[in-house]
């Protein structure tokens, strides 16, 4: 994947990696892609409710022991 931008969301609980993603996506152009690092459990389900509201497409989740992989395409 090429990964145009990425934020260390890390140790930020909601609503902050959701705002920094925000303010990230707003820099790209269309079809760029987004990494977000996150600590936030309740990340997961956020990044999913923000693709489908604002239309980016959530292409990845991941999550290991102690963090989370966001990955969103701008639209």
């Amino acid at each position: 994947m090429d990964i145009t931008k990425e934020v260390d969301a890390r140790g930020l609980n909601c609503p902050l990696p959701i705002l920094k993603a925000k303010k990230a996506l707003s820099e790209l152009t269309s079809g760029q892609l987004l990494r977000v690092l996150s600590t936030d459990p309740g990340s997961v389900r956020d990044f999913q409710a923000f693709a489908k509201q604002t239309g980016n497409e959530l292409v990845e989740q991941q999550s290991t022991q102690d963090q989370f992989v966001h990955v969103l395409r701008r639209r």
